[in-house]
């Protein structure tokens, strides 16, 4: 068992020992502050997990897919007030009035491609797989920009209009324009059967008194949520959205920026939900996949952030992330000074 010696040891003893784990990262002014690693990342092979495991991100993943539009968009060869029909031939009429802006913050009124795949589908999914899906609509559940919904078709999309004005595959871009500039060196796209993923945690649920592997069938669809990374490489993707390697302010502030209120109350910039903790500007994402629950907070106007992976599908993860920030931020809003 783990000495329980910090705030949060209590809440992570569900994920030591011959279970399905779970990695945990505090950064304070960039400097791990916390950090376990516990479990396993492969019961089947009796593979443990540590800080360098990779697990898939699931929705997560999004912020990546902002990255890199907004990258594009630093660099001219887009425009956030573009339209789907730059982009998409053959499209319903409605997408001549949905923008890049609007994809990126859940208020394209696009249908959830998940509610159109047909009964029995028994293959991966891919990114264009969800275009041909969604193309066969006529019509949104709302006109653009009217409501946030949060759905994945939306960043699906965005991983193909960053393919076609960058004129590579998602995957690769993400690599060279996103990942390897980072230093995020052992962060992947999972691209289906053959894809190489390092360090790979398989994910499981708890099935009739016993942890089963899972998958699902949208695991190969990457704009969304196809990002395997580990509390190391998202310890430098921390880093890089605190200066200017990736993004200029400019497009780094778009990005933590509200855009719209989402009906918990919280906003969302792109890529990211926004709200406050103990009075400070916050932004949060979650990820939830068969077999993997993730999350991200961030403190914006201090170096403050909480990674949570995990490779169970019953893991709570942000309750555990809010918490780990809450040891640094207190009641009253005071910052902990980090030694």
């Amino acid at each position: 068992m783990i000495p329980e010696t910090h705030p949060v040891d209590h809440l992570l003893r569900p994920f030591d020992g011959q279970v399905p784990g779970i990695s945990v990262l505090l950064l304070v002014d960039g400097n791990a502050d916390y950090a376990r690693a516990l479990g396993m990342a492969d019961l089947e092979r009796n593979v443990a997990i540590t800080i360098a495991t990779n697990f898939r991100l699931a929705s997560l993943t999004k912020q990546f897919t902002a990255a890199a539009v907004l990258r594009l968009a630093a660099q001219g060869a887009l425009s956030l007030n573009d339209t789907m029909a730059r982009f998409f031939e053959s499209a319903p009429a409605f997408w001549r009035q949905i923008t890049v802006h609007h994809l990126l913050t859940h208020t394209s009124g696009l249908a959830d491609y998940e509610e159109l795949i047909p009964p029995g589908t028994t293959t991966q999914l891919r990114d264009h797989d969800v275009l041909d899906l969604v193309r066969r609509v006529d019509a949104g559940y709302a006109a653009p920009g009217a409501a946030f919904r949060f759905n994945n078709t939306g960043y699906c999309l965005l991983a193909l209009i960053v393919e076609r004005v960058a004129a590579q595959p998602f995957a690769a871009f993400l690599r060279e324009q996103v990942f390897l500039p980072a230093g995020m060196h052992f962060t992947a796209a999972y691209e289906g059967d053959g894809s190489a993923i390092p360090r790979r945690a398989s994910g499981y649920s708890f099935r009739d008194g016993a942890f089963v592997r899972v998958d699902h069938l949208t695991s190969a669809t990457l704009g969304d949520r196809g990002v395997y990374s580990s509390t190391i490489d998202l310890e430098r993707w921390d880093a890089a959205l605190s200066n200017d390697t990736l993004l200029p302010e400019h497009w780094r502030a778009a990005m933590f920026t509200p855009h719209v209120t989402a009906p918990s109350g919280d906003s969302y910039g792109y890529g990211w939900f926004l709200t406050s903790i103990a009075g400070q500007r916050a932004a949060y994402h979650t990820g939830e996949t068969a077999g993997f629950r993730t999350a991200i907070v961030r403190l914006l106007d201090r170096r403050c952030t909480a990674v949570v992976l995990a490779n169970r599908s019953e893991a709570e993860t942000l309750p555990i992330a809010r918490a780990l920030i809450e040891t640094v931020v207190g009641d009253s809003g005071t910052i902990r000074v980090s030694n």
